[in-house]
C-alpha cells in the first residue's frame, strides 16, 4: 500500500491527484489536436469541481494559468490566454521602501507629531481648541497602551508643550477622558457602566 506522502508532490493539491494524473497524460501525449482537446476537457473538470472560481473575475484565464502550472509549463497547446510565465511566479518582490522617519517619542507616532506640527502653525480658535483636545487625548491613550505605569496627565501636557515647543500648552483646567472606558471621569456614560 503506497500513502499520499510516498507519493509525488501535488502541484495544486487543491484539484486533487486525479486531475494531475489527467495533466501529467495530456503532456505526453503526441498528436497536438488530441493535446488540446485534452486540455480543453480537463479545464472543464476544473470548472465543475470548483464552481466558486466562477465568481471571481478572469475565471477562465486563471484557471488556464493553473492547468499551465500543474503541466510545470510543459503542456505544449494553443491557450486561448497570455499565460502567466514561471519567472512571474518563483521571482521575489522588489522589497518595499519603508519611510524612515524620525520619532522623538515612538509611543506617540508620526501621525501625533503632524497633529502637533499643525497645533503649533494654528491661529487660536476653537477649532485649535477642539484639535488639541483630540490630539491631547490620543496622546494619553498611546501612551496608556505603551507604559500604563508611566501614564500621566501631567506627562501629556508636558509632552504637548516640548512637541510645540511651547507654543501650545494643555489649559490647567482640561479634563482628559478616561482610557479605562474612553468616556469623561463623571460624565453619564461612565456611571451607568459603573453601577452594571
Amino acid at each position: 500500500m503506497t500513502y499520499n506522502t510516498q507519493r509525488e508532490h501535488l502541484i495544486l493539491p487543491e484539484y486533487g491527484r486525479t486531475i494531475q494524473q489527467m495533466v501529467d497524460i495530456c503532456v505526453e501525449l503526441e498528436d497536438r489536436s488530441e493535446r488540446q482537446q485534452c486540455a480543453e476537457s480537463i479545464i472543464a473538470i476544473m470548472e465543475t469541481m470548483n464552481p466558486s472560481v466562477r465568481q471571481l473575475p478572469d475565471y477562465d484565464h486563471k484557471l488556464w494559468d493553473q492547468l499551465a502550472i500543474m503541466s510545470g509549463y510543459r503542456l505544449d497547446i494553443d491557450y486561448p490566454f497570455e499565460i502567466v510565465p514561471q519567472e512571474d511566479l518563483t521571482s521575489k518582490p522588489k522589497p518595499l521602501k519603508y519611510p524612515m522617519q524620525r520619532i522623538r517619542y515612538r509611543h506617540y507616532g508620526h501621525i501625533t507629531e503632524a497633529f502637533l506640527r499643525q497645533l503649533k502653525e494654528m491661529p487660536e480658535s476653537p477649532e485649535r481648541d477642539r484639535l488639541l483636545s483630540m490630539t491631547a487625548n490620543f496622546m494619553k491613550r498611546s501612551l496608556y497602551n505603551w507604559n500604563r505605569d508611566a501614564m500621566d496627565d501631567r506627562k501629556v501636557a508636558a509632552d504637548v508643550a516640548d512637541y510645540t515647543e511651547g507654543q501650545v500648552e494643555v489649559p490647567a483646567g482640561f479634563r482628559f477622558t478616561s482610557v479605562s472606558n474612553g468616556h469623561l471621569p463623571g460624565s453619564n456614560a461612565s456611571k451607568k457602566k459603573r453601577k452594571r
